[in-house]
């Protein structure tokens, strides 16, 4: 009968809360005590104890009593995920023994948490030299122990692993400390929310929430430049729990200088942990990553046959991003398996007409001069304009030499694209740069790191 009285008042209390408040707040409480005087519930943390209380406990009772069961008080005791239930009445068996002890996500105690892909481990997660020094770190942070480095800031182009990374150091963080808070969200989702503390006036509910995480996750961090009040909280959010000397993992599609629009505050904060590129892969880590997936669908399906020439042509040939990588196998092995054939290298160059097409596509001048451009944070009019200042000129050599190197554009024609220069020109700014990668260290890095960012 208690459980009946307990199952209508959540039904209840589903409605009059809204689904996401309940999912968060309220299937995660386990009824332990109800009789007249007193409902008592137990909660996976310290902080859901105080939140529920000040937030729903003149609703819970109001529920119970329109169930049935009118009580005094409702009280709250931590009692994290996994450890026995209590009943101090014989009668009242736990309620719904089988609702979550948290809510799905992280045993966070919010519903800001992103969602957890099952697929991003460790386990799964193929390493190789564009990403070993990021894997390391990652598994470093997972650990959590102490590290040297704080924050973890990882970033790189689309497809290269920031995302199974992220999730991967969450699951293995939260499983050997069950009792931690972490929490993963994009920067979107932190935008967001922090709007919606603005307009519901309950700031200071959503700064105990942040400050008090054990680790804090930030997916693509470059979604908040040039947003002037969530950058201002996204800084004293930052140095709160830094100060705490809780751990901080931020990802973005660039490292944090370049971020346009992104507070130089901001910025040095970001730049004073361990920053991590992850490289576009090279062939070695492409094809590495195919045989993984292979056999992991050959588990379920043993009788599948790809000849060995197949994954190494897709490793040549496609090589945009891991995503679009695995999608083309995918889409290989759900062929074979729904029709029982081998995947041969004539089979995979039909079926996969339209990917292997996209990537031929032929590298341009004005895609090497917006890349260029933006890796040395300058106008794009200025590369192509007559400004002859050092920090616009060395630039515009790069991009001149990796036009000839990249593309198979004439020399006059080149010119042309640099705003009507001379072939000479061209000539000269393409030897500067050849002598200057044999003693410049810097200029060698950056060259190279942009050739394989355009050829990504």
């Amino acid at each position: 009968m208690l459980q009946d009285i307990w199952g209508q008042a959540r039904a209840e209390l589903q409605k009059s809360v809204g689904a996401n408040n309940y999912t968060t707040w309220i299937e995660p409480l386990r009824l332990t005590r109800l009789d007249d005087s007193e409902a008592g519930f137990a909660t996976p943390t310290r902080f859901m104890s105080n939140w529920v209380s000040r937030h729903y406990s003149d609703t819970i009772r109001t529920e119970l009593a329109r169930a049935g069961q009118a009580v005094e008080r409702v009280t709250f005791e931590v009692q994290p995920a996994g450890s026995p239930k209590v009943a101090t009445a014989p009668e009242a068996p736990a309620a719904e023994a089988d609702a979550p002890a948290s809510p799905a996500v992280l045993r966070g105690e919010d519903d800001l948490a992103a969602p957890l892909d099952n697929r991003f481990t460790f386990n799964n997660f193929i390493v190789g030299k564009p990403n070993e020094l990021a894997h390391a770190a990652a598994r470093r942070v997972a650990e959590g122990g102490p590290v040297t480095f704080n924050p973890l800031f990882l970033y790189g182009g689309v497809g290269l692993g920031k995302t199974h990374l992220m999730h991967a150091i969450a699951r293995e963080y939260q499983a050997s400390h069950p009792e931690a808070r972490v929490l993963y969200l994009s920067a979107e989702q932190f935008m967001y929310r922090f709007v919606q503390a603005l307009r519901e006036r309950t700031i200071m509910d959503f700064k105990e929430l942040f400050r008090t995480v054990s680790v804090l996750m930030v997916d693509d961090v470059q979604f908040i430049a040039g947003k002037d009040s969530t950058q201002e909280e996204f800084f004293h959010t930052f140095n709160a729990l830094v100060d705490q000397g809780k751990q901080i993992i931020i990802s973005a599609d660039r490292a944090p200088g370049e971020i346009k629009d992104l507070e130089e505050r901001i910025k040095s904060r970001l730049s004073c942990g361990l920053i991590v590129d992850l490289h576009p892969t090279d062939y070695e880590l492409r094809l590495g990553i195919l045989q993984a997936k292979t056999e992991a669908f050959r588990v379920m399906y043993p009788n599948l046959e790809i000849a060995p020439e197949v994954l190494e042509f897709l490793a040549r040939r496609i090589t945009s991003n891991v995503r679009v990588l695995e999608g083309a196998l995918q889409r290989l092995l759900a062929h074979a398996s729904l029709l029982g054939c081998k995947i041969t290298l004539d089979l995979t160059q039909s079926c996969l007409g339209d990917i292997l097409r996209s990537s031929d596509r032929k590298l341009t001048i004005e895609e090497i001069q917006r890349k260029v451009a933006e890796h040395y944070n300058i106008r794009l009019a200025d590369l192509v304009g007559p400004k002859r200042v050092r920090t616009v000129a060395r630039p515009r050599q790069v991009a001149m030499y990796l036009a000839k190197q990249l593309t198979a554009r004439s020399l006059p024609e080149i010119g042309r694209r640099f705003g009507g220069r001379d072939h000479t020109t061209i000539m000269h700014g393409v030897r500067k740069i050849e002598e200057l990668k044999s003693d410049d260290r810097q200029i060698a890095e950056d060259v190279e790191l942009l050739r394989r960012l355009l050829e990504a």
